[in-house]
Parts: structure tokens; sequence; C-alpha cells
């Protein structure tokens, strides 16, 4: 365990299923590792079901709480998992698209992986960004008016003022919590 985040407050959302497993777990286990106080907030709280590869149930996984009465002004980075049905039901969630904008409008980093971009078109965030994504959601991006889509393992846009970062899929979740680490270091 290091303390290098020490101080740092990480806000990872989902819904409270469909949620890809290790696109929750890997940068939860990741960043407090690095003593970063991590919250996981679930449109309705409680249990949050996680699924491998989109098909397979995994484990359940408690939330500390629900989105509806967050602010974006009691933490450092914002972290949205992908897995299908989550993203898609997030980006659908006032409180979710509440948040991705707070945290944008107040210049905080924001993390996305696999589908999770989705959340960030809904909440109208993506125009003039570059981003990664899992390669079904290009499209999506570019007609958002997204500067553009790397197919690369984590991409780091610093237009129009704040910090996005973005990865493809669960392999991608070493380069994804490194450079989550780093913004949290320079926040």
């Amino acid at each position: 365990m290091s303390d290098r985040l020490q101080g740092k407050k990480v806000l990872i959302i989902t819904s409270n299923t469909g949620i890809e497993r290790d696109e929750l777990l890997k940068p939860l286990e990741a960043l407090s590792g690095e003593g970063a106080t991590v919250t996981h907030a679930s449109i309705e709280g409680g249990t949050t079901q996680t699924f491998l590869q989109d098909t397979e149930k995994d484990r359940t996984v408690e939330s500390n709480g629900k989105l509806a009465g967050l602010d974006a002004a009691g933490f450092d980075v914002l972290v949205i998992p992908g897995g299908t049905v989550n993203a898609d039901t997030l980006r659908q969630d006032a409180d979710a698209q509440r948040l991705v904008k707070a945290f944008a409008d107040a210049g905080k980093p924001i993390a996305a992986i696999c589908h999770g971009p989705w959340v960030l078109i809904d909440a109208g965030v993506v125009e003039g960004k570059t981003l990664t994504s899992y390669p079904s959601v290009r499209t999506d991006l570019l007609n958002a008016k997204a500067a553009g889509w790397q197919d690369t393992e984590v991409f780091n846009c610093g237009a129009n003022g704040w910090t996005l970062i973005t990865s493809r899929t669960p392999k991608d979740l070493p380069a994804f919590n490194q450079a989550i680490s780093q913004a949290l270091q320079t926040a």
C-alpha cells in the first residue's frame, strides 16, 4: 500500500446491474491501494451486480450510497466503468448526467472505460474532445462531435479546460488506472 494519493477522493458511479466487474473493482482496488478514499455510488444505492464480458453474472458489490444528492465538490476525480447495460442505464440517469457536467464544469478529471463514454455523450461533454472507447462506441462519439477517436489503450485529453481519460476494454486497465493516479497526483 502506498500513500501517494492520500487525501484524494475518488467517485466511481454505476447503475445497479450490468457493470463489467474488473472495470469497477480494479480501479477501486488500485486507487485505494495508493491511499485514495474511494466511494462507489450507484443509482439506487445498495447491491450492484457485476458481469464478465457483458454476459456472465459474476459477484455482487455493495455501493456506498446513491447518486442522488452527491456533490462533485467533495471529490477529485470521477470514474465511469463500462458494461453495456451499466453504461446504457447510467446515460439515461439525470443524477449521473448532473455529476458528469459538474466535474467537467469544475475542471476536475473524468475517467471512463469501455462503454462508459456513452454517459459523457448524454451529459453533453464530449464535443471537442478526443477519446478512446470500446470500438462500437466510436461512431456515437464522433456523432456527438468528439474531435476524434484513437484506438489506444488509454487516451488522456486535456482540451477544453479539463482532463478526460478514456480506455477501451478491461485489458487496458493497468494503463487506465495509472493515468487516473497520475491525474490525481497533479490535481
